[in-house]
């Protein structure tokens, strides 16, 4: 299997992404899934899973509102109401909806709506009477996510609600052929924003700066939202912040990013490291054990192993400086991709350990992996989208990362060019061999004996 990436745009002369057959195979997921739980049927509140179900959307800011909301019942098609006139346009332009499925319907707009007003119970008697003619008023709803006072007036309307977030994690966890298209082409723009970041970053250039650089290809491009660009550089790398400042890059900086977007709702998921003009020892030794361990791991990925088994290959919280698994959550990671950025299955010591999850064909994921430098504030990142096939995986994330990359400006002295391995630490009282050797040998007390095979 290869995975293939097209160009942006539909044309009448090659098949590429099938939108048809991407709405049919994702509502026949989820009515199968539905079909065989106990539950009469599914709610949806979050956007993701309406998306998924109803094939709309009406923009990313309302992604958080819960005022939209989807009610897929037992051996039928999906309902949808919608955020004022947007059903009306979907009545329109959403034809395999069908008629009479596009309704306007409102619900509390996160409590902003005075609970007078009544809106929680007009939802409830909206749902009721759709189960009451179905006959499954009697059965389990399952919920995906919910305002509080929503359930209670479900309650009140003699409703059992139960939990329908694992059910449409179950359904989402593996791609149809179109979803898989879709990553790979999101991820392509990031191969493209990664280019334009190498080539712009430099000592002088403000962390923020960066987001926007990054942000503007990715809109350019057609990104459908840019949901989030992680840049750390510095001393800010270790330990990892996870939130961008207005910190200007030096020379000898990590830098590391996390590009998240969406197109068409797939979504992304991609760290890259660098160094900013020269890399110390320390930074070099890092990266090559962050990236031991994420090849280790990708290594392994084929159908039939469980994500017991990933997490073995990565090291414990104590070997790298934090006291349990909580406390270093997600620095050594996995998680599904799809319409939002973390979906099943989950990799971590913190879980995948005592609950495994067994990985299939057709999951897209990304592994991640972090090191902290033996000089106390630098680190690497590393990260790897990747589809699983029947007999391995393949990696649809393909900025080069097998080594650390130097970026910025190529400076050069009186006898050749400035080499791009050096300590930064020259205010240091010694020499640029004794700095050299210092970080070797605390790299290598901090490896000890539990090096990844």
């Amino acid at each position: 299997m290869t995975v293939r990436t097209y160009g942006l745009m539909g044309v009448d002369w090659e098949e590429r992404i099938n939108f048809d057959r991407l709405r049919r195979e994702r509502l026949a997921r989820a009515k199968q899934h539905l079909q065989e739980s106990e539950m009469g049927a599914l709610l949806c509140f979050d956007m993701n899973n309406i998306r998924y179900i109803t094939a709309t959307h009406i923009g990313t800011w309302a992604v958080d509102k819960l005022n939209r909301f989807c009610l897929l019942p037992q051996n039928d098609k999906p309902i949808m109401w919608d955020f004022g006139s947007a059903a009306r346009h979907h009545e329109l332009y959403c034809p395999w909806l069908g008629e009479g499925r596009s309704r306007a319907g409102i619900s509390t707009l996160r409590g902003a709506m005075l609970p007078q007003s009544g809106r929680a119970e007009d939802v409830a008697r909206k749902i009721r009477i759709e189960l009451e003619e179905r006959g499954l008023l009697g059965e389990p709803l399952g919920v995906d996510v919910i305002e509080l006072p929503v359930l209670f007036a479900l309650q009140k309307e003699g409703i059992e609600v139960v939990d329908g977030q694992q059910l449409m994690q179950n359904v989402r966890i593996i791609k149809t052929e179109d979803e898989i298209t879709l990553l790979s082409t999101a991820c392509m723009m990031v191969d493209a924003a990664y280019e334009e970041l190498y080539r712009t970053m430099r000592p002088g250039i403000k962390e923020s700066e960066c987001v926007g650089i990054v942000s503007k290809l990715l809109h350019d491009l057609g990104s459908e939202q840019v949901e989030g660009v992680n840049a750390i550089s510095g001393e800010r790398c270790n330990p990892h912040p996870h939130v961008y400042t207005d910190r200007v890059l030096r020379p000898g900086d990590p830098a590391y990013f996390d590009i998240i977007h969406s197109f068409n709702g797939y979504r992304t998921c991609y760290y890259r490291t660098f160094a900013v003009g020269s890399a110390s020892h320390a930074l070099v030794d890092a990266y090559a054990r962050c990236r031991d361990y994420l090849d280790a791991s990708i290594d392994m990925i084929k159908p039939g192993i469980t994500t017991a088994e990933v997490v073995e290959k990565w090291p414990k919280a104590e070997e790298f400086g934090f006291p349990d698994e909580e406390a270093c959550f997600a620095l050594q990671y996995g998680h599904g991709v799809g319409l939002s950025v973390w979906e099943k299955p989950v990799f971590s010591r913190l879980v995948s350990l005592d609950h495994p999850e067994v990985i299939e064909e057709g999951m897209v994921f990304a592994l991640e992996t972090f090191w902290p430098a033996a000089d106390g504030w630098s680190a690497a990142r590393i990260e790897e989208q990747l589809v699983v096939t029947a007999d391995g995986c393949e990696i649809i994330t393909r900025f080069p990362a097998e080594k650390l990359m130097v970026a910025g400006s190529r400076y050069y002295t009186a006898t050749g060019p400035l080499p791009t391995t050096r300590e930064t630490e020259s205010h240091l009282n010694r020499s640029a061999e004794g700095n050299r050797q210092a970080a070797v040998a605390a790299s290598a007390r901090a490896e000890g004996a539990n090096a990844p095979t």
